[in-house]
């Protein structure tokens, strides 16, 4: 028994869809959703992390600036944004293959 990575694996799930007629958005939309759900939790638990110890630092100081809300809240946005945004060209271009070359390796 041979383990495959999860590259491979994901290759010839695309290729088994696509056979069986999955359209281009349909696969981009079901690999970017796990992706997407990765990159928003960790936006979750940074984004409090990154408030405490910003606050800490920024005490040191003699004229201090306040967090806004919206600069954390941009933030997680524009890392949102260029994750789909990579994650997307990858999958288009892994959805627009040949299936028949992803599947003669399984």
């Amino acid at each position: 028994m041979v383990i495959t990575p999860s590259c491979d694996f994901r290759t010839g799930q695309i290729g088994i869809r696509k056979v069986l007629g999955a359209s281009v958005s349909t696969i981009v939309g079901m690999l970017s959703m796990d992706f997407i759900r990765l990159v928003v939790i960790s936006i979750f638990i940074a984004s409090p992390l990154a408030w405490i110890v910003m606050n800490k630092w920024l005490q040191g100081f003699a004229y201090r600036e306040n967090i806004q809300w919206w600069i954390p809240t941009i933030a997680g946005m524009l890392a949102t944004l260029i994750a789909f945004i990579t994650i997307s060209f990858q999958s288009i271009k892994a959805a627009l293959a040949n299936p028949v070359e992803s599947l003669k390796s399984e």
